[in-house]
């Protein structure tokens, strides 16, 4: 994966896939350069143009990205979902992890406000209070701009992260992502103290 992680010969072509197709999609930095004064619906979708409201707090912005997450890969009777993987916790990992793009982590969570201002507009109600046809219908809007594809494909490629990545880094835990993709992980793996934040440069 990316940012020094460990990763075994099996899983780092699955993780190149991943990180070329994301870097195929609109960068970050030219996203994020373009984003003054863009309304949401401009970002998000067609539809009369109103500048987003109001900033998620910090609470509600991780409801909405467990959310996201949990509407993305859900929970089934055969296979782990984006609770079972701990995805969140993987993911405010990541946004907490200095070495981590600083354009990156804001694009993460600017993301949040963009959604719950496009519900608000569209639906009448918070993202987190909508059904899942709601949500789904919602985030296929999304999804049709490249803005909004780039968004929530930056999500699924952490998603995949906290399936394959080593539970020291707070998603997979107890390998089930390993045990139910029948992967056996490389060794030696990353202790506390050897996860790749902590190593010298």
């Amino acid at each position: 994966m990316r940012r020094g992680r460990d990763t075994s010969p099996d899983t780092a072509p699955a993780a190149s896939r991943l990180t070329d197709c994301h870097r195929s999609l609109l960068t970050r930095r030219a996203f994020l350069a373009g984003l003054a004064g863009v309304s949401t619906v401009a970002l998000f979708g067609s539809g009369p143009a109103r500048a987003v409201e109001a900033e998620p707090d910090a609470e509600h912005r991780w409801a909405l990205l467990d959310a996201v997450q949990q509407h993305l890969l859900p929970s089934e009777p055969e296979s782990p979902g984006a609770r079972e993987i701990q995805a969140l916790a993987y993911l405010r990992f990541v946004v907490g992890d200095v070495k981590v793009d600083a354009e990156e982590r804001g694009f993460i969570l600017a993301g949040t406000a963009w959604l719950e201002d496009l519900s608000l507009q569209r639906m009448s109600a918070s993202f987190l209070d909508l059904d899942h046809e709601a949500r789904e219908a919602l985030l296929r809007q999304v999804a049709a701009s490249p803005q909004g594809e780039n968004w929530l494909s930056t999500l699924l490629l952490y998603l995949m992260e906290a399936l394959l990545t080593d539970s020291a880094y707070g998603g997979n835990p107890d390998g089930i992502g390993w045990r139910w993709l029948e992967h056996t992980p490389g060794y030696p793996r990353p202790s506390a103290a050897t996860i790749y934040p902590r190593l010298p440069l």
